[in-house]
């Protein structure tokens, strides 16, 4: 399988020191220059940058395709774009992003589209993790990630598990 991330699934699930998961799931993992800038910037240090200059399952790749990524940078901002022009030029099978203005670029494209709460749903699905709901409390605790309390509950419904008491 072909998959190109944007910057937050990395940065949310690293946050929690989940991000194996996303190596477990798909093996590699592309990212284009611009994802991997978001990531390293040294003024701006956050969740992943580690992982992405260490681990040798990220890839990092340059788009050729400038001027799609000069459209797109237009509605959206430049690792999304970046994200969806390199999964177009290398007919990727599965963009994993987490905005939702992205997934909507993205699905003009015909790009499948994931993001974190997705491969959450995913990976238990395949029993590689035995709950969902500690991984979502620890993204909005840990990671700042927000969902919506309705999104919340439809997702611990997926996984047949509980919401809040």
């Amino acid at each position: 399988m072909i998959l190109v991330s944007d910057t937050s699934p990395i940065n949310n699930l690293a946050a929690i020191n989940h991000l194996h998961l996303l190596h477990q799931l798909y093996g590699t993992v592309l990212i284009p220059e611009a994802v991997y800038r978001e990531l390293t910037d040294p003024n701006f240090p956050v969740a992943g940058a580690t992982e992405v200059q260490t681990c040798d399952w990220i890839q990092t790749l340059a788009v050729s395709d400038l001027i799609l990524v000069k459209a797109l940078n237009n509605e959206l901002d430049i690792g999304e774009a970046e994200a969806i022009a390199l999964a177009v030029e290398i007919q990727a099978d599965q963009v994993l992003i987490d905005e939702r203005r992205g997934r909507l670029v993205a699905n003009r494209f015909n790009l499948r589209c994931t993001g974190t709460l997705g491969i959450l749903v995913e990976v238990k699905s395949k029993g590689l993790i035995v709950e969902v709901k500690p991984l979502l409390d620890a993204l909005i605790n840990e990671a700042g990630f927000w969902i919506a309390e309705p999104l919340y509950n439809s997702v611990l419904q997926m996984v047949n598990e509980t919401g809040l008491p």
